[in-house]
């Protein structure tokens, strides 16, 4: 049973009787009035068989309501994260639609946001809640969680990283979400990426040419697709993106942050969601021929 903010315990007690849930809504009005616990909690209610007076009474005042839960996934991007949220019948919705890339200034408004694309700026993580609760509430939870976090790693970083700032660090650690699935591999990619940076190279990761593709991208990248001139374009650009493009995990913000030592430079997707690494360019382009052009039945990019 769902009790409505500003539900007195009176109208409570009648609403119970005529669903059937109390006999005699009186005797537990006059018991509250009785103990001075008048003061009861909205939200949702389970409603046990064999619940005494008191016990009933005890609930709705310590406000014991039904939690439900949402789960924003690593690697999804802000919009994936809204329509997720959009899907939970159980929130209230507040925030801003957004149906394009342009929209997303919008929500940044909405949420006073510095960064005018709130992309990769929210926490990844199961949230739990009440019924009525507002989608606005979860996601100012994961933007307030994801702050803390970021500078709990940042304040813990290896030296001689080539980021000026946490936010550089948080874009490398998006990138790094959405190259592995593989737990193992991310201090590895990190390390990749960190060495291609601080040697001039570009990055040429594919994640950031899908995401400057929008909803262009339709499955697959061409050839022409890399050379698009678009900010996030890593094969024609050199640095970092100018935003993160998806929603990074602790694991993945630790990697950005203490990349693995090594020589490789470059890495290819061995079709059994690991991948290949290289220190040069001639071991690169042998396994882009043993995993790439001659792909075995079965092949996938990401573990299952």
């Amino acid at each position: 049973m769902e009790l409505k903010r500003g539900d007195s315990l009176s109208r409570t007690a009648q609403r119970m009787a005529s669903k059937g849930f109390l006999k005699y809504p009186r005797l537990l009005v006059a018991a509250g009035r009785l103990t001075g616990q008048t003061a009861i909690k909205f939200g949702e209610y389970t409603l046990s068989p064999g619940l005494t007076r008191s016990q009933l009474l005890a609930m709705l005042v310590r406000g014991e309501v039904n939690y439900h839960s949402v789960s924003l996934i690593e690697g999804h991007t802000i919009r994936q994260a809204l329509a997720t949220l959009r899907a939970e019948a159980a929130l209230e919705h507040k925030l801003p639609s957004v149906d394009s890339r342009a929209e997303l200034s919008s929500l940044s408004q909405y949420l006073k946001l510095e960064q005018s694309n709130p992309e990769g700026l929210f926490f990844p993580d199961t949230y739990f809640f009440t019924k009525g609760s507002s989608d606005a509430s979860i996601v100012r939870q994961a933007h307030k969680r994801l702050s803390k976090i970021l500078e709990e790693e940042w304040q813990l970083r290896a030296e001689g990283l080539p980021y000026k700032s946490s936010y550089e660090a948080l874009i490398m650690a998006s990138i790094v979400e959405r190259e592995t699935g593989q737990p193992v591999e991310r201090a590895t990619i990190a390390g990749v990426f960190v060495r291609r940076l601080q040697k001039g190279m570009r990055l040429q990761t594919d994640p950031t040419v899908i995401y400057g593709m929008g909803d262009g991208y339709k499955g697959n990248i061409r050839r022409r697709d890399l050379k698009a001139p678009t900010a996030y374009n890593t094969y024609t650009n050199h640095g970092l993106p100018p935003t993160p493009i998806a929603l990074a995990g602790r694991e993945a913000i630790h990697a950005a942050l203490h990349p693995e030592a090594g020589e490789a430079l470059y890495f290819v997707a061995k079709g059994d969601g690991s991948h290949y690494f290289s220190a040069t360019l001639e071991e690169h382009s042998k396994a882009v021929k043993r995993f790439q052009l001659r792909r075995k039945e079965g092949y996938r990019s990401a573990p299952k």
